[in-house]
């Protein structure tokens, strides 16, 4: 660009956050998540498509990593409030149907993503065979909660029986496969990480003396009226400082606003929740964004062969299959009808968003190498794009569901979640 780093650095924050703006309005025309246009944006950026030069004029070296500094922290925010939102008030409404679908679309994807993994390790595994299989299991067997969530509300089937099911569902699923990811990092990273040791200090201190805390600073900010704002940089603070933690004890940031999200206190009135989770999206509404498009430069299919793309099919295959099929199969063993059950299967192969940021960490924690990565990202639009035209060409979900269920306040609020930390277009 112009030789001038700071200069570079603003002018590729600009085109990036543009390019991803553009198209991710642009999928959303389409039918299409935000994050598919938001990932096209960085694979037009990427060496696939201008050369290694090309790539490097519009995104100069120099600049990468301030723009993935940037990105952490959307994502970060991010998590923060997926921790906030997960709660056991997911399973108030057909507790059995919920807990048949997240069993068969969690189980079922993570054997088969294990038994796929075990003849690829030899090629795309970069250091641990053992932990290349695990995580490609859990990695099959995510569902992207917060674009599920999205892809209901545009469809205005949020409170739709089978759209709040699998919703409460994706979230259960997730939730175990965060758990396992976390894992699957202390696992790898475990040689000659004596921090890990401490992990379990983390987590007392977190819900033993951290939660506590947060408790008595939002019922202080309940007590005294509108001051949020002044909550929000504490919160921030503490955010970055779980985030830290964590990045020290070697299981990756992700965790440390996974966590901090989920010790903030449950009883608080929804107007303080509310406005705490407002002010806390504003970075996200910015900066997430930007964690696709660096997320999409990585991408590179250019050298792949006839053998690659082999594997690359059968990951798509075995994604595909074994999460709608383990979707379908819980749902019946757990007395669905198979009106509902098919449509779950459908909504749940969802991945997207939860997907990308799951193999961005394993590529950067030397857990899967280049070609895998860029194939995992491939199957993670695939499976997100291919939700919304199913929907339509198996008719399986009504455009005007005419029964509701009652009110799940939980429900409710992830589906503004989504759609307002998802609104980049």
């Amino acid at each position: 660009m112009t030789g001038n780093a700071v200069a570079d650095f603003f002018l590729s924050l600009a085109l990036a956050l543009g390019t991803a703006r553009i198209l991710g309005a642009l999928a959303r025309r389409v039918g299409q998540p935000a994050v598919v246009g938001e990932i096209c944006a960085g694979v037009l950026a990427s060496p696939m498509i201008l050369t290694r030069a090309g790539a490097d004029t519009v995104l100069p070296t120099t600049v990468k990593p301030l723009l993935g500094a940037l990105a952490n922290v959307g994502l970060a925010t991010f998590m923060f409030l997926i921790g906030y939102e997960v709660d056991g008030t997911f399973l108030r409404h057909r507790r059995k149907a919920t807990l048949g679908v997240a069993t068969g679309s969690v189980v079922v994807p993570l054997a088969a993503g294990m038994a796929l993994a075990v003849p690829l390790a030899h090629t795309y595994a970069p250091g641990s065979h053992t932990a290349f299989v695990l995580f490609v299991g859990v990695a099959m067997s995510v569902t992207a909660f917060p674009v599920l969530a999205r892809i209901l509300s545009d469809r205005g089937l949020s409170g739709h029986p089978v759209g709040a099911l699998t919703l409460a569902a994706a979230a259960v699923g997730d939730l175990v496969a965060w758990i396992c990811l976390a894992g699957v990092a202390a696992y790898a990273g475990a040689a000659g990480q004596w921090q890990l040791a401490l992990l379990p200090v983390y987590l007392l201190v977190m819900f033993l003396v951290v939660r506590p805390l947060l408790a008595g600073l939002v019922e202080r900010t309940r007590r005294d009226g509108p001051t949020v704002e002044r909550l929000v940089p504490l919160l921030i603070v503490g955010l970055m400082l779980s985030c830290g933690a964590t990045e020290w004890l070697g299981i990756h940031f992700i965790f440390g606003a996974f966590a901090f999200g989920a010790a903030m206190p449950r009883n608080t009135t929804g107007e303080t929740r509310s406005q705490i989770m407002r002010h806390m999206e504003q970075a996200g509404h910015v900066l997430l964004p930007l964690y696709f498009v660096v997320a999409g430069t990585k991408v590179d299919l250019s050298a792949f062969d006839v053998t690659t793309l082999l594997a690359l099919t059968a990951v798509i295959g075995v994604a595909v299959l074994s999460k709608a099929g383990g979707a379908y199969g819980g749902a019946r063993l757990a007395g669905m009808p198979r009106s509902e059950a098919l449509p779950a299967a459908v909504l749940m192969n969802t991945r997207g968003l939860t997907e990308i940021v799951i193999v961005a960490v394993a590529l950067e924690m030397g857990l899967i190498n280049q070609d895998f990565y860029s194939m995992m990202v491939v199957m993670a639009v695939v499976t997100t794009a291919m939700t919304g035209p199913l929907l339509k060409i198996f008719r399986v979900l009504p455009a005007n569901p005419s029964v509701h269920l009652p009110d799940n306040p939980s429900v409710a609020r992830s589906s503004t979640l989504s759609e307002n930390t998802l609104q980049t277009g």
